[in-house]
């Protein structure tokens, strides 16, 4: 029996699915790609040396230069102040003169209502501010700026009486701490740059490397060559010795793909003589039947190694989901022992070999038919749903049976593995759900085992969800 909802989907709630992803989520946040830590350990290396390189400057430039300007100025104010005291007032006007034309020092009395904007800018001059206030007096102003004209400006006093000292700023080359600092910039930029070159070329092999494994992993051998003629020795010699493992990989799959086609070719041929001979020779009916029954599970066991042998999957493209399920679920619908519901969306697109998932979704299906039926009824009461999550389609199929011992799902799915016989009373090579976990692998999704906390056994899968159908398809389905 089986009963259909079209509008009503089920939420499970997080499944055993979502836990790898977002654990990858968070390492992913937590732990640097290669490259970029390469990066930052040279960067921090390379500005670490700029640092104590500026240090050194600034106790072997900056401090001797700042003091050296505190004391010219010192000394100018010092001789002028000397001059103008002992100077009678004609000889006052003639030196100050002369100090304007030939050193470009003015000496002006300074007023409450001048606008000064103070010299103290950047580490040198504050540096040289300080060395200045300590030999002229802590109450000494140091502008480069009175009532809008630029200038180095020291206030002092003569008897009492308040005076600006102004001299030619370029003298001092203030401007040098601004060159130093984007001269710093320019190098700390340079250094990034080559940081960040270093730190690509460490890293492009071994991302090849890593894209290269992969490949491997997936099966595609022929993809997964790498580069033989590179000039760092060590990357090439890794590189020769990755693409021989790859070749030998290649060979042992094409080797066993060729021995099970030739075991399943010459098993076949006498069992079709042997059933032949059993229907022929054997009149005892029930016998008959029974050795007949035994003659067509060694056909089905030779399916299944075949289907797990399999290399790869057939190529994926846009389906509907409803399309699989119904035709699935069809063969259920008369049958006495089997409740099936199936609660999903119309518009449901995925990723997927169609044939492939029809196998999948039978083989979980008739999984749970013989191995979930109630002890009372001995009806298998299957719960089968699906929703769309982000960019995944999450399939569930559901049984409320006795389920499997929690030490025994991880191994459900290993090749040749038999439970209990509670829930695996069956006479087949143990590769039914390992097909299934390999083949939904091969499709780019993930299959994991539960027991419910209601009882029984879920069959968690997750698939690749598609944006649209292919042209020529009935509109309806496009999201």
């Amino acid at each position: 029996m089986v009963e259909t909802h079209p509008t009503e989907i089920a939420d499970s709630g997080p499944t055993p699915l979502d836990e790898p992803s977002t654990k990858r989520s968070r390492l992913s946040l937590a732990r640097l790609s290669l490259f970029w830590r390469t990066f930052f350990l040279i960067a921090l290396l390379l500005l670490g040396s700029i640092a104590a390189w500026l240090q050194t400057l600034r106790s072997f430039e900056f401090a001797p230069r700042a003091e050296q300007m505190a004391q010219q100025l010192a000394s100018q104010v010092n001789i002028s102040r000397a001059a103008l005291i002992h100077a009678d007032a004609i000889a006052r006007v003639s030196l100050l003169k002369t100090l304007s034309d030939t050193e470009s020092l003015r000496i002006i009395p300074r007023e409450r209502t001048d606008k000064v904007v103070s010299a103290e800018t950047d580490p040198l001059t504050r540096d040289m501010v300080r060395s200045l206030r300590t030999r002229l007096g802590k109450d000494t102003v140091v502008a480069n700026r009175v009532n809008n004209q630029p200038g180095m400006w020291v206030g002092f006093d003569i008897d009492g009486d308040d005076y600006w000292l102004m001299t030619d700023a370029t003298r001092f080359n203030l401007g040098g701490g601004k060159t130093w600092v984007i001269w710093l910039g320019v190098a700390a930029a340079l250094s990034l740059a080559g940081a960040a070159l270093i730190a690509r070329l460490i890293n492009r092999p071994l991302k090849q490397l890593s894209f290269a494994a992969t490949r491997v992993q997936e099966g595609d051998f022929g993809a997964s060559r790498l580069s033989e003629k590179v000039n760092t020795n060590e990357i090439r010699e890794v590189n020769i010795g990755f693409n021989r493992m790859a070749q030998r990989l290649a060979k042992i799959e094409q080797d066993r793909a060729i021995m099970l086609a030739g075991i399943s070719h010459d098993l076949r041929t006498p069992l079709a003589r042997l059933r032949l001979e059993t229907e022929m020779s054997v009149e005892d009916l029930d016998a008959r039947a029974h050795m007949a029954a035994d003659i067509a599970q060694l056909d089905a066991i030779i399916d299944k190694f075949l289907d797990y042998a399999r290399p790869e999957s057939g190529k994926l493209s846009a389906i509907v989901l409803r399309d699989i399920v119904d035709s699935c679920v069809y063969p259920y619908k008369d049958k006495d022992d089997v409740n099936l519901n199936v609660m999903l969306q119309n518009d449901l697109l995925v990723m997927a070999d169609e044939v492939e998932l029809g196998r999948i979704l039978t083989n979980l299906i008739e999984n749970a038919r013989r191995y979930g039926k109630s002890p009372d009824t001995g009806i298998a009461r299957i719960d089968l749903a699906a929703i769309a999550k982000d960019k995944w389609i999450l399939i569930k199929i559901r049984d409320h049976g006795m389920g499997v011992a929690p030490e025994q799902l991880a191994n459900l799915t290993k090749p040749f593995y038999r439970g209990e016989a509670a829930r695996t009373a069956a006479n087949g090579a143990g590769l039914g759900l390992a097909i299934v976990q390999k083949t939904i692998q091969r499709m780019g999704g993930a299959f994991a085992l539960t027991n419910s906390a209601t009882g029984g056994l879920s069959a968690h899968i997750k698939l690749q969800r598609a944006i649209r159908l292919p042209t020529g398809r009935d509109s309806d389905h496009h999201e």
